[in-house]
């Protein structure tokens, strides 16, 4: 695994456009080397602001999201549409404008479809789909996702693996329901911190001082159990994508 780059923005917004841009990139870059590419989506309001910031980009047109499989590396396990689910949020701030087919955009099960209020079903299903898209690539048990982008809780959690919780734990499964979460909704659908580490690029992107604290202990290497955001790592790079405030207290660089 790879050790951890920092980029500090002047600001939220900033951070939001400078990773819409280099996501541009990213995916353009791998379809040029074998016609295809990758992303696994995030939640919350900087992942929803990298989105939007894509949407209103003319640049976004240099992908070609037809041969663009877009993931999420957790889910709300709430019903379909339901304004708190992560694919709801993704398709008004992005997907809705995209001419992107829908076998490309692979969302966990809601609470209210095939397995109806079972989210160990959801967990299993996505868990298939992954190994499946992964088997077609010779790549295993997950495909190895161009990008994996992230965000970090006040408490370290990412994705929705939070600290000493059963999915911290977790070494054999790609995608668990978690249950009892400390923020809500309870209930939710995640990928794992071994799925994560599949990823050639894992960006973990996060704003505000409440966020400095876990951020810093991460970077510096803090137990995974302790600070999940911590285990998330790519295997080409691992790239974190912070504000002045989220970087509050890492060390001088010029120290």
């Amino acid at each position: 695994m790879t050790s951890p780059q920092v980029v500090i923005h002047g600001d939220a917004d900033l951070l939001a456009a400078s990773a819409a841009a280099r996501l541009v990139t990213t995916l353009v870059d791998a379809q040029s080397a074998r016609g295809w590419a990758s992303v696994v989506l995030t939640g919350g309001r900087t992942g929803n602001a990298v989105l939007e910031h894509l949407r209103d980009s003319p640049a976004r047109d240099a992908v070609d999201w037809s041969h663009t499989d877009l993931y999420w590396g957790d889910e709300r396990f709430l019903p379909a549409g339901h304004p708190d689910r992560n694919e709801t949020q993704a398709r008004a701030a992005l997907l809705d404008a995209l001419p992107i087919p829908a076998e490309r955009v692979h969302p966990v099960e809601p609470s209210d479809g095939r397995f109806g209020d079972d989210p160990d079903a959801a967990a299993r299903a996505y868990a298939q789909l992954l190994a499946h898209a992964g088997q077609a690539a010779a790549q295993g048990s997950v495909p190895v996702f161009d990008v994996f982008m992230l965000g970090v809780g006040e408490e370290g959690h990412t994705a929705s693996v939070f600290p000493d919780s059963p999915a911290v734990h977790e070494t054999e499964l790609t995608v668990v329901a978690v249950r009892d979460c400390p923020k809500p909704p309870p209930t939710r659908v995640s990928l794992t911190l071994p799925a994560i580490r599949r990823s050639a690029q894992v960006w973990l992107m996060t704003t505000g001082s409440a966020k400095a604290g876990p951020v810093a202990r991460a970077i510096a290497g803090a137990s995974e159990v302790d600070i999940p955001a911590a285990g998330a790592r790519g295997q080409q790079r691992t790239l974190w994508l912070l504000d002045r405030s989220a970087a509050a207290e890492l060390p001088d660089p010029r120290s």
